[in-house]
């Protein structure tokens, strides 16, 4: 038993855990973070991060190709698929020892292992070094996030079946992946893979990729893939899945019609669930919405003192997200302020070309009969799209008829998840589209598509 007595211990050490941990640190309380793996949890490890770093060798990799389109010449361009992924490594490895520097800094003792909550105020590691230390604490916050969903009766094994996880450590390209599930994830390992030659097939069950985006966005980013080389097959279902020594077959049924698709590799991604295995003993009981942790306002679980932030309650899956969601709980917990929700935030796909988006689609503002109006502007017309080479997508925004409020902005193109953060907060401000294009934005500019699409919205814009 441990003696010290915590005013804080953390079970997970992600974007919301560890997050968490440093802000209970800045108000001065005693904290314990138990992680399993290592600071920075799934996201830091074995997801965002990790991702970005692959993601931008592919990046680099094809702008070398078209090298010559900007005056320059290349010859003999190749990649060395391991050192690329070692690369991504070495990032996520980096990060990690920054989280650890900060937990120090902060005061934060930090437990590599799996804690369990034994009772309310009652913590027990039950793998790793201090297996069999418990801790006393006043208040106890869960933040273990979520895991890849399984296809029922589709083990992965990381060779012919994968998830994220395991594609993140391959060891070359496989000749040929199915990719099952065409979100954020999907298609960004979809873009990654066919970059470094393998032939991608993305597969996705609901009519368009990325079904959570605006329907136009959509449209563009499938039409670029296509002329990238990559098969997708929207409104389709993958059936009948046989896991052979050498390939994978698998059925695709669209509309009656089945054909079948033979490919080395299956990457499997069409969702996540909480990771609750072990959480809590059987005494503790917490309740669950749709298999994640139910809070309320104040991110207090169904049992007093036990708290939970992040991916573990639930929709929106995003590390950005968490990581408010837990800072909201600490400062709640230790009344430093009112608990907020989430309300906007960003969505954001690291391909090429990036998308990103907030607030509402124009599909859901018909949905609610709203009188709006659309605003768009092809970075086709922005001077240093032209100049960069990145002229492909648009800036959209959907805005109140009358009032000229900001309801959603939707862009795909270059640096289109950096440029995301200007509407966000013009939306958290209750800005009006006027004030976005009375706001001057410098010259040249991928953000200068921002304010012509402000201006779109009362046919006003310059460039077209």
């Amino acid at each position: 038993m441990s003696d010290a007595i915590y005013d804080l211990v953390i079970i997970g050490g992600g974007p919301a855990g560890y997050v968490a941990a440093i802000r209970a640190g800045q108000l001065g309380k005693k904290v314990a973070v138990i992680e399993m793996e290592r600071a920075g949890g799934t996201c830091l490890n074995w997801g965002c991060i990790p991702t970005k770093a692959l993601l931008k060798s592919a990046e680099l990799y094809l702008k070398i190709q078209k090298a010559d389109a900007y005056g320059l010449s290349v010859t003999g361009a190749s990649f060395d698929f391991a050192k690329v992924v070692e690369r991504s490594r070495g990032v996520a490895a980096q990060m990690a020892k920054g989280v650890e520097f900060l937990f120090k800094k902060n005061k934060v003792d930090y437990i590599v292992g799996k804690g369990s909550v034994v009772m309310p105020g009652m913590v027990e590691v039950t793998a790793g070094e201090k297996k069999g230390t418990f801790f006393k604490t006043k208040n106890i916050l869960l933040c273990t996030g979520q895991r890849p969903k399984a296809l029922p009766g589709l083990p992965v094994d990381g060779t012919r079946v994968l998830t994220s996880r395991e594609a993140l450590a391959a060891k070359a390209p496989p000749k040929s992946i199915a990719i099952i599930g065409a979100g954020a994830i999907g298609v960004e390992f979809a873009y990654f893979f066919n970059a470094f030659g393998s032939k991608v097939t993305l597969i996705e069950m609901l009519p368009q990729v990325l079904p959570v985006e605006d329907e136009e966005v959509a449209k563009v980013l499938e039409r670029n893939f296509t002329k990238q080389g990559i098969a997708i097959h929207t409104g389709t279902k993958s059936d009948n899945i046989r896991v052979g020594e050498k390939s994978v077959k698998l059925d695709l049924v669209k509309d009656g019609a089945k054909t079948e698709l033979e490919v080395e590799s299956v990457l499997v991604a069409v969702g996540i669930t909480a990771n609750l295995d072990g959480l809590v003993s059987p005494k503790v009981k917490l309740e669950l919405d749709r298999g994640f942790v139910k809070v309320d306002a104040n991110y207090q679980t169904s049992t007093p003192g036990i708290y939970a932030a992040g991916d573990i309650q639930g929709p929106p899956w995003l590390a950005h997200v968490a990581s408010f969601r837990a800072i909201q709980a600490v400062d709640g917990m230790f009344g430093h302020a009112k608990p907020k929700q989430v309300g906007l935030f960003p969505g954001c796909t690291y391909c090429q070309p990036q998308v990103a988006s907030t607030g509402l689609t124009e599909k859901q503002a018909k949905e609610k009969k709203l009188d709006y109006k659309v605003g768009k502007f092809p970075f086709t017309a922005v001077g240093k799209a032209v100049a960069s080479g990145d002229t492909e997508g648009f800036v959209k925004v959907i805005s109140d008829a009358k009032t000229g409020e900001i309801l959603g902005v939707h862009i795909i193109g270059a640096e289109a998840t950096e440029l995301i953060a200007e509407y966000g907060l013009a939306m958290n401000l209750e800005a009006t589209v006027d004030e976005i294009h009375d706001s001057i934005h410098a010259h040249p500019t991928l953000s200068e598509a921002l304010g012509e699409a402000a201006l779109a919205t009362h046919g006003k814009a310059i460039h077209i």
